[in-house]
């Protein structure tokens, strides 16, 4: 049997794990700025790019997409070339997708502290951003199949299988739901509107979970996890179970973050039975995973990279379970909108991705820079306790407070009044909580530096590793030894990426493509008119200021919201709403019922010093409004690209959108004047007031507290 000889391209390895360190310090810092923001609102700075509003999508962009990413990149790079027996496709293409993704991640950075956003989560980059992040995805895909093509293994090892579902599913995800119309080069709407943008935004966002979170993290815990145990996989069948009912599956779940809105219910009741089917899939991965440790439970008391591995698929095990649990419409109804969805976020975050990741760096860093050991095994295991007991800090206090939460809203008093009538009734139940959840981010972080410090010294005290010499027989020709059928498809990696790519796609194409292509899936209210192009700017600043990640604008159909907002929301209400509001959680109250219900110059005030109108409030100040000038530069624009969404703007709305919007800028201006307060209609406030006092009075909110 003729054998070639060829090298193992680490040194992108190497580029990826320093990448993954230094993300993930400036990421989980960011996080626990914003961790104390919320109890301590002078941490805000009253500077623009210093706001939770602006920071908290720099933190989860900064930890899924640079930490995360990142990791993901590290560890697919160093797996495949072995698992394949070949050396990656192109070296260039290699380092253009290492370079090019470490630009978008700076323009992340640069682009989200300064207000520009598109405010759909996890996927808040603009349309310039996201064109890049699809040519450096299909560049890694390139290379990915290219190394495919020029394997010497000719069986596709489980974690191969993963990475292809990753690559495929992301790709899909990230076209379709990032689908907008450019107004300039740093603004776009999405093509979506209201309840249909929310679909489509929450299968993409559920399934940024599944598919960049979830599933290349799996492929990884396939190949390090036997390899720290130096033991094969428990399973190869059920393997193959794990594999295809988890990427058939998980498409169809993104409709249970939205349950009791104004999603139609089919969608609902699909998005939560298929939620709780998950459950086997990904626990019979959990127990693949932890089996995999028969025999060497011996080793697990002294390797730190086994405990950080062991407790990460515990996490994901946990994580697992939590979140079909909380699909339930009796559990959604008191966990929605509340810290208990944090807690759920972080357990994964921190427990499953984070941990993994520490695990894998643990591992890699003394191969890839030629050290004998690592420099500290008794530092990495006080790294895995601290970040342990700082993640069951963290986790328990947010349980704690979502729980709160969700009964305080719904609480009534015997004479059927509710006990906690405004938003700083809830505050002081809620601050000790928060306290919790900083002191254990800061232990969980304490842990990184520490990691830090061993991997500098680990990779200080070796020779970094550039290439791996590596030797194997040529492959065999196609379908020879082929024990069965996966075994067959296994050798066939077009087939087999060809029905991987059908499993992933059936779940969204049978939820989205019905719900944008029927209109009854949105009954039209006559009475909702498109917003004035001040209020449309408005909205825009309200968009690039992040009140969005504080504020929901949906009532749900509970008694304990429509007392204290107002009617709840209906679907005909968005259809002009490019893109949705709905919210993730609720840091502040629900404002789609706000219109009308203060003066302007309450408004004012409150977002100049939210304390002055707030007793207790934690919500930062936002100064800058009332001295920044309004630019109506692009308003006659604005209008015109929401003409091509069908929003109906007359000829004349679009020619004299700009005199439109000074007018109505003037009226309010003039209403601050009576009410004691500086005229402001040449600022960037009343473009806001002019849209808060819009929200909700298309359909009177009568009765609101």
């Amino acid at each position: 049997m003729k054998v070639e000889e060829f090298q193992y391209d680490d040194k992108i390895v190497r580029k990826f794990v320093v990448a993954t360190v230094v993300w993930g310090v400036v990421g989980m810092l960011v996080g626990l700025i914003i961790a104390f923001q919320l109890v301590v609102h002078q941490l805000n700075f009253d500077l623009p790019f210093l706001t939770f509003g602006r920071l908290r999508p720099l933190h989860t962009n900064a930890v899924i997409f640079a930490f995360v990413g990142n990791g993901i990149f590290a560890g697919v790079y160093y797996s495949t070339q072995r698992l394949l027996k070949a050396r990656m496709f192109n070296d260039g293409l290699s380092k253009f997708h290492f370079w090019g993704w470490q630009a978008i991640i700076v323009s992340a950075a640069v682009t989200l502290p300064l207000g520009i956003t598109t405010s759909k989560e996890y996927a808040e980059l603009e349309w310039p951003i996201d064109i890049a992040i699809a040519v450096v995805w299909v560049v890694f895909a390139i290379n990915f199949f290219g190394t495919l093509v020029k394997r010497r293994e000719r069986h596709l090892y489980v974690a191969i299988w993963f990475y292809i579902a990753s690559i495929v599913a992301v790709a899909l995800l990230h076209i379709v739901n990032s689908l907008a119309l450019p107004v300039s080069i740093l603004k776009s709407y999405s093509i979506y509107a209201g309840i249909q943008d929310a679909l489509v935004q929450w299968w993409y966002g559920h399934n940024a979970v599944a598919f960049f979170l979830t599933t290349p993290y799996l492929g990884l815990m396939y190949y390090f996890m036997p390899k720290a145990a130096q033991r094969p996989v428990y399973s190869y069948r059920l393997s193959v179970v794990h594999f295809w009912s988890l990427v058939f599956l998980y498409m169809w779940a993104g409709p249970h973050h939205l349950l009791y809105t104004s999603l139609p219910q089919w969608a609902q009741t699909l998005g939560t039975t298929f939620s709780i089917m998950l459950i086997a899939p990904s626990w019979g991965g959990m127990i693949n995973g932890l089996l995999t440790l028969r025999g060497a439970w011996d080793k697990l008391r002294t390797d730190p990279v086994l405990k950080f591995m062991v407790a990460a698929i515990t996490f994901y095990g946990m994580s697992t379970f939590e979140g079909p649990m909380m699909s339930l419409k009796s559990v959604n109804a008191l966990s929605h909108y509340t810290n208990w969805t944090i807690a759920h976020v972080h357990a994964g975050a921190l427990g499953w991705n984070g941990f993994l990741t520490f695990g894998m760096l643990y591992w890699l860093v003394p191969r890839l820079w030629g050290a004998k050991q690592l420099h500290s095994t008794k530092m990495a295991t006080t790294h895995f306790w601290l970040g342990l007991v700082g993640i069951g800090m963290y986790v328990l206090s947010m349980w704690a407070a979502g729980i709160a939460e969700g009964l305080m809203w719904k609480e009534f008093d015997a004479d059927g009044r509710l006990v906690y009538a405004t938003w700083a009734d809830t505050l002081p139940t809620l601050n000790p909580m928060y306290w919790v959840r900083g002191l254990g981010g800061t232990l969980y972080f304490v842990g990184v530096i520490m990691m830090v410090v061993n991997l500098w010294k680990t990779a200080k005290s070796g020779t970094p590793v550039d290439q791996t010499d590596a030797a194997a027989p040529l492959p065999e020709p196609a379908g020879a030894g082929a024990g069965g059928l996966h075994r067959l498809l296994e050798g066939k990696p077009l087939t087999f990426t060809v029905l991987t790519t059908v499993a992933v796609a059936a779940g969204g194409a049978f939820e989205i493509i019905p719900s944008l292509l029927i209109d009854s899936n949105v009954p039209t209210i006559a009475a909702v008119k498109p917003y004035t192009p001040l209020e449309l700017e408005g909205r825009d600043i309200y968009i690039s200021e992040g009140c969005y990640n504080c504020h929901s604008q949906h009532v749900r159909p509970f008694r304990g919201e429509t007392e204290r907002y107002g009617p709840y929301s209906k679907a005909g209400e968005f259809v002009y709403d490019h893109p949705f509001q709905f919210g993730s959680r609720r840091i502040g109250p629900d404002l789609h019922r706000v219109g009308g219900k203060y003066p302007d110059g309450w408004h004012y005030r409150h977002m100049i010093d939210p304390r002055d109108t707030s007793e207790g409030s934690v919500m930062p100040s936002y100064p800058w409004l009332a001295d920044d000038p309004l630019d109506l530069s692009m308003t006659q624009a604005k209008v015109k690209a929401m003409t091509v969404f069908n929003v109906p703007y007359s000829d004349a709305d679009v020619a004299n959108a700009v005199e439109n919007a000074k007018a109505q800028a003037a009226a309010i201006g003039k209403r601050l004047e009576d009410q004691k307060l500086p005229n402001a209609q040449d600022k960037k406030i009343v473009a806001l007031i002019a849209y808060l006092q819009r929200l909700g009075t298309d359909i009177r909110a009568e009765g609101a507290q």
